[in-house]
């Protein structure tokens, strides 16, 4: 135990100190600025796919909508549902590059602060880093689509297999618990991934484990918790009329901004921590 709390204790300090020296806040400020022009690119880009797949936007919005804020999730809803009635043509479009361009300034943007957490400059090329960036866009929308699916026909093969022995209500019961399982599973292979391949350090798959897991149960709670407070106590519209929504979206980006590069500051702790023991 007293290994533990010692390994915990330094934990602590070195990340606070690395929290003050990195500007955690500041970067997260700058990574919510470029989420918030990734999202709608990136959206588009989903919600492209979607048709081709049978599946419908409210549904995949559904998905979202269990995290985000309900003023901020009414803000993306109305806003996206504009675009995409007004949009003109379809996948194979030119301007899809350009929405797929845009969608990766966010992916991009984590790259750069991680590296600062690992404290490497970004030695690939343009070319590299910028596909990089675009590849794990793609790898981030076709997770979400297989989030969607996934709940779709498990649901489907679970009644049908559950209602032969007269167990469809019991399914359901458990069915609905493991929803929110399977959401931070997802979550955490994302996460994961992004940890993993992201920085400009050869790193195992695993030592990507401890920031992915931090950020998947900080991001969940986090967004759950302001969601409550919003909900219950902030009535943002009331006082700020509809640049309310866009407070209580930006302070969401905010969060989750600073918790996933909190997540890439603790798994670049753990690295030069396994480091000093080799040497």
């Amino acid at each position: 135990m007293g290994k533990l709390d010692d390994l915990n204790s330094s934990l602590v300090k070195k990340l606070w100190h690395r929290i003050q020296e990195d500007d955690l806040p500041g970067m997260s400020a700058q990574l919510a600025y470029y989420f918030l022009f990734s999202l709608f690119p990136f959206l588009i880009f989903l919600f492209t796919l979607l048709p081709y797949l049978s599946i419908s936007q409210h549904y995949m919005l559904s998905l979202l909508n269990g995290f985000a804020p309900t003023e901020a999730m009414n803000l993306i809803e109305k806003n996206l549902n504009d675009i995409m009635d007004h949009r003109r043509g379809g996948l194979l479009s030119f301007g899809i590059i350009g929405t797929i361009w845009s969608a990766s300034n966010g992916v991009n943007a984590i790259v750069l602060a991680f590296n600062k957490a690992y404290n490497v400059k970004e030695t690939r090329s343009f070319i590299v880093s910028r596909g990089m960036a675009v590849l794990l866009t793609f790898g981030m929308v076709f997770v979400l689509i297989a989030a969607v699916l996934l709940p779709v026909f498990g649901r489907q093969i679970g009644v049908f297999l559950f209602s032969q022995f007269g167990f469809t209500n019991e399914f359901l019961v458990v069915w609905n618990m493991l929803r929110w399982i399977v959401s931070a599973v997802i979550l955490f292979l994302i996460f994961t991934v992004l940890y993993w391949i992201a920085p400009n350090v050869k790193l195992r798959c695993k030592s990507a484990f401890p920031g992915a897991a931090f950020s998947t149960v900080g991001w969940i709670v986090s967004s759950w918790a302001l969601s409550f407070y919003v909900g219950n106590f902030a009535h943002y519209s009331n006082t700020y009329g509809s640049i309310g929504a866009i407070i209580v979206l930006m302070t969401w980006m905010y969060m989750t901004a600073f918790i996933i590069i909190l997540g890439g500051e603790i798994n670049a702790f753990y690295s030069e921590k396994n480091k000093q023991k080799c040497d």
